[in-house]
């Protein structure tokens, strides 16, 4: 089959590999139908997630049609269409019960890898480095899905791919962000990132009774998206957000803030962007958090960060004495996909959100590699990629 591989920093490959094939009693086999380049798989397109190897299948958004089940999977049959999150959990586990599947403690076979730099070790992921698994990612013509019993859902209805595509990962991303905010009627809610993440957690936010959501980000077309549905924007290289932030908040500040952002954050003052990209560069690093910095100092005294942008390891200059001294909470997680399912696809059924609004390109399976690095670079106002494989 065809299959998207990371070849090294900054280089990716349509390639032929091997088939993918039922490995467990629990596994089933999907050919993809749909997937789509995330941002955060830029993080590991630009080296800064360790653990990839050359070779490695990318991809952990992706839908399509079961083609083979293991003989322990009763809740699927060969021609069911599915979209499948991207945490691989086994629905078993501690974690698992508790809905928090992104750190199910059975389906990663490298957690000794991530111990190593995290304490403890998360889920498996699709296409996200060994240490997370070292699991074959969905931009592919098929994937293998461990634990298909418990991840994937049934599309049962002619709802099209782009409409329910994104249950796979931002959709639900972007709104378990603006739950970790609880919102209450009246609330003001900031917003690091105007990308798909973001512009979920901005619907998110609104449909969870937030009175007003500013959005920041320094481009226009993206904070033009977030405009349209209803935000207000910052253009962080026009305006100091800390203090616009507090003019539009009467001095207060936002009641909750949300990092859409992650680890590869952009700051317009030279010297400040030149500390973080020097020391991720050489590696003494592995995040430029100033989105997450902002955020911390720009929310209002008791209120609450939700952290959903993604980070990989350790990062400099932490305002923990703001975090601390004003009673901040700070929330953060990879998605609990499997627990936002069933209750993200009725809304999208009702009406209440069509995600497809974020998509700005379509392109097949074998020009992902000059869709990377058209997401990467921002070329075309590209907001959102699918690959028809």
């Amino acid at each position: 089959m065809k299959a998207t591989c990371w070849m090294g920093r900054n280089t990716v490959e349509v390639r032929e590999v091997p088939d993918p094939r039922i490995l467990n009693s629990r596994d089933a086999v999907v050919r993809v139908t749909s997937t789509a380049i995330c941002g955060s798989d830029l993080h590991l397109y630009d080296g800064y997630v360790p653990t990839m190897k050359k070779g490695d299948i990318l991809g952990h958004e992706f839908m399509g049609e079961v083609v083979e089940v293991g003989p322990k999977v009763s809740t699927l049959k060969v021609g069911d269409r599915v979209v499948v999150p991207f945490p691989i959990a086994c629905g078993n586990c501690t974690s698992c019960e508790h809905g928090m599947f992104s750190v199910c403690e059975n389906s990663n076979p490298n957690a000794g890898l991530a111990e190593k730099l995290m304490g403890h070790a998360p889920s498996g992921i699709f296409g996200y480095s060994h240490m997370l698994g070292g699991y074959p990612g969905g931009q592919a013509q098929y994937a293998r899905v461990p634990f298909a019993d418990v991840g994937p859902i049934k599309i049962e209805d002619d709802l099209p791919d782009e409409k329910v595509l994104f249950l796979s990962d931002i959709l639900p991303t972007g709104w378990m962000g603006a739950e970790m905010c609880d919102i209450k009627p009246g609330d003001t809610i900031a917003v690091w990132g105007a990308g798909p993440v973001g512009q979920f957690a901005v619907a998110s936010a609104y449909l969870m009774g937030a009175e007003r959501v500013i959005c920041i980000d320094r481009f226009p077309y993206r904070l033009g998206i977030a405009e349209r549905a209803g935000a207000e924007t910052l253009n962080y290289e026009e305006v100091d957000v800390l203090d616009a932030l507090r003019d539009m908040t009467a001095g207060r500040g936002p009641d909750a803030c949300i990092d859409a952002v992650g680890m590869e954050a952009h700051h317009p003052t030279p010297a400040m962007y030149a500390y973080d990209r020097v020391k991720q560069a050489a590696r003494l690093e592995t995040e430029r958090p100033y989105a997450l910095r902002e955020a911390i100092m720009a929310c209002r005294n008791g209120g609450i960060v939700s952290v959903i942008g993604v980070y990989g390891g350790v990062l400099d200059k932490f305002p923990m004495g703001s975090l601390m001294n004003r009673s901040l909470t700070l929330r953060s997680g990879q998605c609990h996909v499997q627990r936002y399912l069933e209750p993200l696809l009725d809304k999208i059924r009702k009406g209440d959100i069509d995600p497809s609004f974020v998509i700005s390109h379509r392109m097949r399976l074998e020009d992902a590699p000059r869709g990377y690095e058209m997401f990467k670079n921002k070329q075309d106002d590209c907001n959102k990629i699918v690959l028809t494989p």
